[in-house]
Formats: structure tokens, C-alpha cells, sequence
């Protein structure tokens, strides 16, 4: 666990200090610098781009991941990374004809219930096509043991980005259809910047020679796009319905608020989940199953810990928060509560993801996901016209749990490997008690003063309770080594 625990750290404060950069952005000047409508544009602009994406990538950046340490000689690593870098044109070439010939009906689509939507359509174009190399750029530099670099790019540079073109539109050096250009510009600009680090790591030597397992390559590839497309429904699907479904766009705004905060919990996740995959897919490439089970099991419970944290630090500082935004936005409460459960119990499974989408189950596991994507989209038609952004949220958390079960249950059977244990049960049981203990307690300040001196106990408190309860060897050695024990 060393390179992980080492690339995860650097990772975590980066993913941490670009999640800061972004509570700016998405809690006070997007609420305050730009109107509720145009905010709302704005998330589901990216949010239609994300769920574009897997398409754009054509799964190449998780077929780079599984496939390359398979590969031993030079000529045959410079073939796999050729096909790598012009597969995903297949897709991106015939979309954008398509949506040449198509533009005027998918526009009437897009901006049914938002005419504001109708003159970005080509945006969200755009902005798929810069994600999806970015990933690929990404994945490249993954393989070759180097993510911290590609981490602060994935996390901090586009919104250190974003929020000076706030702080332009705040000035009025640019109107908000030009904020909106350069937002777009942003992603391209950070997908060619990772692209320079990632050839300067490994430059590609063009080679164009069939491989000997080029049939696996692609349908492993093909296969990650549903996988992949899967991951940004459950993640995108809500605030794109909420924008088709409702006629105020500003609903996306108020819930991408809300899901913002409850998010902060996967930032553990996000960090570790870099150095895991290609871990994960060295571990079972080799076949070196003990390594994996350990791999699991420890990445379950320290992202537990972790994660638990700051869902302790959500929970009972929410109200306070609330009262740090404009009005409009504090109706989200349950949405917080209820996504930030979900995200708990993503994190809890460890490195899981990167053990199905690397094994030789892939396939199956893209059934389920399949299945619930349609169940998430039913959900969310279900209940987003009787409850509104809090139907959506309720559809998620299902959608959530179900998929995340059925992994668990799947890596069971077919690896007979579980991520829980005892001491998983012991961190759920300090939650719950810490959860209840502290909820309606808050100190006579203001919200930001309170919400500080509340963390610090609360952190203190946990900490020293995870200690006692050894619950785990990684997280024990850091507090001893940060809180000199």
C-alpha cells in the first residue's frame, strides 16, 4: 500500500484543495455573479457533456488501463497506444455529422421545456470531446505510475479556470454568453496541457501494426463506453432530467448546490481510485489474488474512515452552511442527506469498480449497469414531476444502493472476496452515535465560526475513537504519525 497510500495523500489534498476552489465557485460567486438561470445553463451544459463523454472516449481511457501491462515489448506498446489515441475518432467523426444533419431537431429537443438552452447546443459538443481526450491523456500518464500531475488538472486547474472568468463576468470584462465560450475553452485548454505532460512522459511513437489481441482491445472497449456511460447517468442523468422535466432551468442550480456538497464525500475516492486502477489491474493480470483481496479490503476501510469523516462533518454542519447562502438555494436539505448516504456507501467498497471493470466478468457487470440506467432514468421520470429536485435525489440514492449491491454480491461470487469486516461495522456504529450525539448541537456564533470550532471537536473526537477502535492499520499509523501518539 505504500505508492498508494503516497500518490492517494498527494491526491487527496489536491482533489481537496480543487474541491475548495470549487465550493467557491459553486456556493457564493456562480450563486452571486451569475443569475439563476444562466447558473442553471451552466450545470447542465457540463452535465450533458459528461454524460456525451464514455461516447467521445470510446472506453479507450479504461482499455489503456487493463490492457497495457500486458504488453512487454516496445514495438507492441507503441502499436497499443497508437490505436489508442485514434479509436476514439470512430465515434466523434460520425456524431458530429450526424448532429450537422440533425442539429435543428436535437435543438428542439434539448430546449423544449428551456429556450436558453437552444444557442449552446454545439457547447456541449465541445466540451465531451475535451473530457474525453483529457481522460485519455490521463490514463496514459495513470499507467506509467503518475497521477499527481493529472489529479490537480482532473481537479484544480478548470475551476481555478472558471472562477476567474466569475470574477471577469462580476467586473463586467465579459458578458455571460462569453463566460460561457471561455468556460468551454477552459476544458480544451486543460485537455491540451495534459496532453503535453502525458507525451512528455511517454512520447508516442506512431506505429500502425495489428495486434495480436486488437479483437479483445475493441470489444473490451466498445463495452467500456456502456460501462463508462452507466457511471455519468448515475451521476448526470438527475440534473439533465431535472433541466428536460422542469420548466424553471434555475431547479438544476438550486439541486447542483445540494449535490455539490453531498459529493465532497467521494473526494477520498477520487484520489485513491487513480493509483488503484492500474494496482488493480496489474494485481489480477498477474493473477495475484491474495494481493487483490488485501488491496480490497484495506482500500474499503480507509476510504470508510475517511469518507465517514467528512459525512460527520456535512451532517451536522448542513444547517449552519444553509445559512451561508442566498435563501433560494437552502431547500435542498434532504437532497444533502440522502445523496451523502449514497456517496458513504460508494466509497465503502473499495477499489471494487476497478476489480469488475478489469476482470473478465466486465461483461456482465455492464448488464447490470445497463439495467440500472434504465432504472435510474424511470426513477427520476417517476419522481421528478411529483417531488421535484427531491424525487431526483430519492431516485439516485435507489439507484445507488441497488448497483453498488449487486457489485458487492458479484465480486463475492466470483472472487469470494468481501470489502467489510468487523471493523466495518465498528466505523458505521461511530457514525450513527457521533450523527445523533451532535446533530442539534451548535455553539452561539456565526455560521463560520461554528462551523469551525464544531469540525475541530468533532474531529478530535473521531479521531481518537478510530484510534482506539484499530479499526485500521493505515489510518492508525497516520494519526500517530500527524497527532504524535
Amino acid at each position: 500500500m505504500g505508492i498508494v497510500l503516497n500518490q492517494s495523500f498527494k491526491n487527496t489534498v489536491t482533489t481537496y484543495v480543487g474541491f475548495g476552489i470549487g465550493a467557491i465557485n459553486t456556493l457564493f460567486l456562480y450563486t452571486n455573479f451569475l443569475s439563476d438561470n444562466y447558473y442553471g445553463l451552466v450545470a447542465f451544459l457540463l452535465s450533458a457533456a459528461n454524460i456525451m463523454m464514455p461516447f467521445m472516449a470510446f472506453g479507450v481511457h479504461n482499455a489503456i488501463v487493463k490492457f497495457y501491462s500486458t504488453f512487454k515489448s516496445k514495438h507492441s506498446i507503441n502499436s497499443f497506444l497508437t490505436l489508442m489515441l485514434f479509436l476514439p475518432l470512430m465515434f466523434i467523426i460520425p456524431i458530429g455529422l450526424v448532429g450537422c444533419i440533425a442539429y435543428d431537431g436535437l435543438v428542439e429537443w434539448l430546449s423544449n421545456e428551456n429556450q436558453i438552452v437552444e444557442n449552446y447546443v454545439w457547447h456541449i459538443f465541445i466540451l465531451a470531446i475535451a473530457m474525453a481526450y483529457f481522460e485519455i491523456f490521463f490514463s496514459w500518464t495513470k499507467v506509467q505510475m503518475q497521477t499527481v500531475f493529472g489529479n490537480v488538472m482532473k481537479e484544480i486547474f478548470h475551476r481555478v479556470g472558471i472562477m476567474i472568468l466569475l470574477f471577469a463576468v462580476y467586473l463586467k470584462w465579459l458578458s455571460v454568453d462569453s463566460f460561457i465560450i471561455a468556460l468551454v475553452g477552459v476544458y480544451v485548454l486543460r485537455m491540451l496541457i495534459m496532453k503535453l505532460y502525458a507525451f512528455s512522459i511517454r512520447f508516442p511513437s506512431l506505429t500502425f501494426q495489428k495486434l495480436k489481441n486488437q479483437s479483445s482491445i475493441l470489444k473490451y472497449a466498445a463495452l467500456m463506453i456502456i460501462a463508462g456511460s452507466v457511471a455519468m447517468l448515475i451521476l448526470d442523468i438527475d440534473k439533465f432530467m431535472i433541466g428536460l422535466m422542469l420548466p424553471d432551468i434555475e431547479q438544476v442550480a438550486y439541486y447542483s448546490v445540494a449535490i455539490f456538497i453531498a459529493t465532497v464525500i467521494a473526494v477520498p475516492q477520487r484520489a485513491m481510485h487513480q493509483i488503484m486502477l492500474p494496482l488493480t489491474a496489474k494485481y489480477l493480470n498477474e493473477k495475484d489474488y491474495a494481493s487483490l483481496e488485501d488491496l480490497y479490503k484495506r482500500s474499503s476501510l480507509t476510504l470508510l474512515v475517511v469518507s465517514g469523516f467528512i459525512f460527520l462533518l456535512i451532517i451536522l454542519n448542513i444547517n449552519q452552511l444553509y445559512n451561508l447562502l442566498p435563501e433560494e438555494f437552502t431547500g435542498g436539505l434532504f437532497t444533502v442527506l440522502i445523496v451523502s448516504m449514497a456517496k458513504l456507501y460508494d466509497n465503502s467498497l473499495g477499489n471494487n469498480n476497478a476489480i469488475l471493470f478489469n476482470s473478465d466478468y466486465y461483461r456482465m457487470v455492464l448488464l447490470f449497469g445497463v439495467l440500472l440506467a434504465v432504472m435510474a432514468i424511470v426513477l427520476n421520470a417517476i419522481f421528478i414531476p411529483v417531488f421535484g429536485i427531491e424525487g431526483s435525489a430519492f431516485a439516485t440514492f435507489l439507484a445507488v444502493c441497488i448497483y453498488n449491491t449487486i457489485k458487492i454480491i458479484f465480486v463475492k461470487r466470483k472472487f469470494n472476496m468481501l470489502p467489510f469486516s468487523k471493523a466495518s461495522l465498528k466505523i458505521i456504529l461511530t457514525l450513527i452515535v457521533l450523527s445523533i450525539t451532535f446533530y442539534f448541537w451548535d455553539f452561539p456564533f456565526l455560521p463560520m465560526v461554528n462551523i469551525a470550532i464544531k469540525s475541530v471537536v468533532i474531529g478530535l473526537i473521531y479521531a481518537v475513537v478510530i484510534y482506539k477502535l484499530n479499526v485500521s492499520e493505515d489510518i492508525s499509523n497516520q494519526i500517530k504519525k500527524y497527532l504524535k501518539l
